[in-house]
């Protein structure tokens, strides 16, 4: 009773905010407020996840079936307010509770049995000593236990990157092109993989991830994106 009591206090003090539009929560909410859950920009791409913009992207560069996005990415619009906070933030539950809510939909329909693992793709060691967290892999995680499968770190980027953004589709190709290995390559064959990240524009880094995991045989390869833009 009496930390139920502390919490109320803190709560009263320090009211938890809405992590776009610092509204007070109410106790049933995390991270995001229902008006803003209610405004998110979701996609369509799990209705017709093998013919679609996304798809037609990364078609020749990597073998994948499916290629969806729970998001779309906008310049200044919520997408990108909620990126920026998972990213630079210190949000990693609220990628988490993205993730939570898109493998719910995905269950919704009909996604329940597609796949036997989530692989998120790898921060470099250095980048992820900085931050903190993988933002790909907190989605992940969320993907996952809504899937009631499975997150997997199989993934490892050996190389150091510089960051994707004003870089032209050949250079952020270059750029990610033979950075990522396989931890054990034999637990991944015959598996059915869904490869995730946190945003994809050209789908250079998801297609290095996936030829990389490719050599080793599993049984398909498909991608989700937290937010994705055209």
């Amino acid at each position: 009773m009496r930390f139920n009591y502390w919490q109320d206090f803190l709560s009263l003090v320090f009211p938890e905010t809405c992590c776009t539009c610092k509204r007070s929560l109410f106790p049933f909410e995390k991270q995001l407020c229902r008006i803003c859950i209610s405004r998110l920009p979701i996609t369509h791409y799990h209705l017709i996840p093998e013919d679609n913009d996304l798809k037609h992207k990364v078609l020749g560069l990597a073998p994948v079936g499916m290629v969806m996005s729970y998001l779309r990415f906008s310049k200044k619009g919520l997408s990108q307010k909620l990126l920026h906070q998972i990213k630079y933030k210190n949000k990693p539950l609220l990628a988490r509770l993205l993730g939570e809510m898109y493998g719910a939909l995905l269950v919704e329909k009909g996604f329940s049995q597609a796949w036997d693992e989530v692989v998120p793709v790898p921060l470099h060691q250095k980048k992820l000593n900085k931050r903190g967290y993988n933002q790909s892999e907190q989605f992940a995680v969320g993907l996952a236990g809504s899937l009631k499968i499975s997150a997997i770190n199989h993934l490892i980027r050996k190389i150091p990157t510089q960051t994707q953004t004003n870089k032209s589709r050949m250079e952020r190709w270059e750029n990610v092109a033979e950075v990522f290995e396989v931890r054990h390559p034999e637990t991944i064959k015959n598996k059915k993989l869904l490869l995730v990240d946190d945003v994809l524009t050209t789908g250079a880094t998801l297609a290095a991830c996936a030829r990389t995991l490719d050599l080793h045989q599993p049984k398909s390869i498909d991608f989700i994106a937290l937010a994705a833009g055209n």
